[in-house]
Parts: structure tokens; sequence; C-alpha cells
């Protein structure tokens, strides 16, 4: 049979990419899950804590990595009689491609969270990059997300960079008219100018917010020095109170960014950073919080633990993730 006889697959539609990527989705927490029942049957708890990252990076690996790396449909495009045609290759991806296909989506969320810890210490440009690339990442994942509500073309930003879409092995129907979802792309379009919106007014400083302060050093100079001098609260000068004071027109810091809050983890002496370890992974705290109960442990590792065991592990109350409160200077 010649190559013009060939038959033409259409382009998959919009409804069956999102249903594919929503069974994906549900089959890799549900490998994870069951990852997680075995290695916590066999290493427990506390292990599982420590390396839940990596669990999770395993389930997706193998997941992919035996469909798509294999060329073949994941089960979620089984579901939807779709598959992955390479307009590059005009045909099934290459190794190559399917490699990135894997790796891509997985590698650099895994490594942030890893390296983040440890290059938040530095204060070069790279790191300051390093730590905004999380965000920015988020944003071309909705500005691709965006678009492919409106065009219906790559649902992921890899496959689009990489130029691989979905066909469907389904003839279109052409008495039927398919679902269109420009409204949500028109949603997340309004999302996103809010937010760089809200960029924007916090890069550039409000003109407002200069006049106010203007007008509070006026009142700070009508006040008398002498008065100020005399006036104290609790043995404590009212001068000394008034500069402590921050402004209300400055930017207010999150707490974890606030010099006077957070810990300078640097300056506590070696004797006393004992004291710190995590009672889960046996390491020095990081983003300690405290249960209700009163213990402090490592963020990451009560929440691994409450996943499981919804009780302290100290005390064994009741556990509530949701009333875990940060501590930034412990």
């Amino acid at each position: 049979m010649s190559s013009s006889h060939l038959p033409a697959f259409p382009r998959a539609q919009q409804a069956p990419i999102i249903r594919s990527n929503q069974r994906d989705i549900y089959y890799v927490a549900s490998l994870r899950e069951q990852a997680e029942n075995v290695l916590r049957s066999w290493l427990g708890t506390r292990w599982l804590t420590r390396w839940d990252k990596e669990v999770e990076l395993s389930a997706k690996l193998v997941y992919y990595g035996l469909t798509t790396g294999r060329a073949i449909q994941t089960l979620g495009e089984e579901y939807t009689n779709i598959w992955q045609h390479s307009d590059i290759q005009h045909g099934t991806p290459s190794l190559t491609t399917r490699t990135a296909l894997v790796l891509f989506p997985t590698l650099p969320t895994y490594l942030l969270a890893r390296l983040g810890p440890r290059l938040s210490e530095s204060s070069s440009r790279f790191t300051k990059f390093l730590h905004k690339l999380p965000v920015i990442l988020e944003v071309l994942t909705e500005i691709n997300l965006a678009a492919f509500y409106f065009r219906g073309t790559y649902h992921d930003i890899v496959r689009r960079l990489l130029g691989v879409r979905n066909i469907s092995s389904i003839p279109d129907d052409p008495n039927t008219r398919p679902p269109s979802y420009s409204l949500l792309g028109i949603l997340l379009t309004i999302r996103l100018v809010y937010r760089l919106t809200k960029a924007v007014q916090g890069l550039i400083p409000s003109v407002s917010g200069d006049h106010v302060q203007s007008e509070k050093s006026i009142g700070k100079q009508a006040v008398p020095a002498a008065q100020e001098a005399d006036t104290t609260i609790d043995g404590v000068s009212l001068s000394i109170i008034l500069s402590s004071v921050q402004d209300d027109s400055a930017p207010t810091i999150p707490a974890e960014e606030d010099e006077r809050t957070a810990l300078d983890f640097a300056s506590v002496p070696n004797e006393l950073r004992s004291g710190r370890n995590c009672t889960l992974c046996l390491e020095e705290r990081t983003g300690t919080c405290s249960t209700e109960c009163g213990h402090l442990f490592c963020w990451t590792c009560i929440v691994g633990w409450g996943r499981g065991k919804a009780e302290c592990p100290l005390c064994r109350q009741t556990l509530n993730l949701q009333r875990l409160i940060p501590i930034y200077n412990l």
C-alpha cells in the first residue's frame, strides 16, 4: 500500500486529553501510595518520611518510563484512545524525545525541592534565581494551560517544547460539536494578569505611600523633642519606642524572611544545636513547626508522619495537620 493511502489520524480533542491526564495522575498517585505502604511496613515511617520525595520521583519515573519511555500508551491514553505523535519526527517520538518526556516534568521539581534548603545560605544571583524558579515554572505552566484551553493542542509545556501532540484513533464525528474550554482559558488569563499586576505594584513604590510617609515624618518633627525625652513608658523613653516602631507604609515582611524573627543558625553554639535535632529524621530541624501538644519537628517530617498516622510520635496525642504552627526562631 502506498503512503498516499495511509489513514490520517485526527488531532485529539481537548476532552480526551484532559481525561487522559487526570487518569495518569490518579494512577501515579495510586502507585506511590502502594509503594509507601510497602516501604512503611519494611523500613518504618521515619525512613519513609525522610525519603518521601525520592519515593514520589520513583513512582513517576516507573510509571512514565514503562509507558512513554517504551513508546506505548499510558493507561490514561489507552482509556481515551489517544496516542503521542511527534511533529518533528512525523511519527512516534524518538528515544531521545521520549526520555525527555519522562525526565523533564519530574526531575527539575525534585532537584529544586531537595537543593533549595541547601542553597538558602548562599546569596549569589544564581541562588536567588533558583528561589524564583518554581514561581517562574508555575507561571509558564499556567500560560501553557491557558493556551491549551484556547487552542487545545499541547496540555503539557514540555510536550509543546518538544513538539509532541496527541492524535486520536477515533474519527471525528461531523455531527457532534466538541466541548469548548475557552472559558477556563479566559479565567486563567485573568488570573495571570492579576498576578502580573500585583508583581508590578510590588516593584514600583506607590505615590500615596510616599505621601503618607512624608506626612508622618512632618508630624514627628512637630512633636517637641523635650516632651519625647521626658515621657517614659515602663522606664523606657518614648523616643526610643517610637523609633523602633515600623512604619505602616512599609511593605509587610513575611515572618520567615524577617531578620528579627528568623533564627541565624550559624550563630547558634554547637552545644546548643544538638538540641535542635528532629526526633523523626534525627537531623537538625528545617522548617520547624509545633504540634498542638507542643512538640517540635521538621515540617516535612511531621506532615509525612501525620499522613500515615494521625498522632504525635512522642506523646501519641491526636495530630491535626491543619493546626501545625510554624516556628521561625527555634
